[in-house]
């Protein structure tokens, strides 16, 4: 079968891979469509420290299964899932206090282990998540569930001011979630057509931080407060220090971005305010669950988040031109069946 193959950082190419087969405990998927991930752009510009090569990349999926030992929850062949990405070892710290989304051994489709860019996988059944949903609505699960899991960690309600710092795929599934549950959502970036496009998931307001003064516009939200809830999705060393900042007093703070080098702070903010800091990384079934009833619901603008849609063939290409371009890309999406 065909694969897209990332052989060093800065070489991708389809080549010809041995088709998996499915043992028992596992389901046999044809793959429909992936969509790349930051991820994938930076596994393909070197940049991804968790990735070794050659590498099949690619963990946002949509398939249908072929076929398997198992068919519960609805899942008999011919049915389209849509995957969850990680590993978990069951034993961690992570694992035995019921949060698997953080295995200390956790690999995730892509990265540690080859990906879905191929156009057939494994999966183990407790994976899937079936969904009414047409293969690019499956295929925009996985990302959003990342800024779904953020907000549930943030313990965003209705009641809350919620400021979104960053506002990509991943950020954009946090404006989501945000909304989604009735908070005032805030959303902060420095590119007009990602705060146009969080205004359509549901923002409520947007700030440009290159040209508007943060601070005061978080004031002037706020009612003089700061938001309740700062999720910060850009991982630069001056949005990490920001978050602390600008949330209001007792507020909550939810990292998902990775700065890519060191940050230091004023602690001082972290005990006068009496902050609740917390990271957040990946997502849990509910997250998945979640996402799915939004998609469902029809209340996500999913054709405006897509920027194209390519064959196999010309994933080589895209991957080639989004990293020229990154900042013009919002989501590519591979068509493979």
């Amino acid at each position: 079968m065909r694969a897209l193959v990332i052989k060093k950082p800065g070489q991708a190419s389809i080549e010809s891979v041995p088709e998996p087969l499915a043992i028992p405990g596992t389901l046999l998927l044809k793959v429909r469509m992936v969509g790349f991930c930051g991820s994938d752009l930076n596994s393909f510009r070197g940049k991804n420290p968790l990735v070794s090569f050659p590498r099949i990349p690619g963990h946002e999926v949509a398939a249908t299964i072929v076929e398997g030992d198992r068919q519960d929850r609805g899942l008999a062949p011919g049915v389209d899932v849509t995957v969850s990405p990680y590993t978990n070892c069951g034993r961690c710290p992570s694992c035995r206090r019921g949060r698997p989304n953080a295995c200390e051994f956790n690999e995730t489709l892509g990265v540690q282990r080859d990906g879905a860019l191929t156009e057939y996988m494994v999966a183990r059944p407790e994976t899937l998540h079936p969904a009414k949903l047409v293969i690019r609505e499956l295929c925009l699960v996985e990302p959003l569930t990342v800024g779904f899991h953020a907000v549930a960690r943030g313990r965003v309600t209705a009641e809350d001011a919620v400021a979104i710092f960053g506002c990509g795929g991943v950020g954009l599934g946090a404006v989501a979630a945000s909304s989604f549950r009735g908070a005032n959502t805030i959303c902060v970036d420095v590119d007009d057509d990602k705060l146009q496009l969080a205004r359509l998931v549901g923002g409520a307001h947007t700030v440009n931080s290159a040209r508007e003064a943060l601070h005061k516009r978080m004031l002037e939200l706020t009612d003089g407060r700061g938001p309740d809830v700062v999720i910060e999705a850009v991982g630069l060393p001056n949005t990490f220090r920001a978050a602390v900042e600008e949330v209001a007093f007792t507020g909550r703070v939810v990292y998902i971005g990775y700065a890519k080098e060191h940050v230091s702070y004023d602690t001082r903010m972290f005990v006068q305010k009496e902050l609740d800091i917390m990271g957040s990384r990946n997502a849990l079934p509910e997250d998945f669950h979640a996402v799915i009833r939004m998609l469902e619901e029809r209340r996500f603008p999913v054709d405006e988040a897509i920027s194209s849609i390519v064959a196999l063939d010309q994933a080589p290409e895209a991957l080639r031109s989004w990293s020229d371009n990154p900042s013009k890309i919002k989501k590519i999406m591979v068509h493979l069946a």
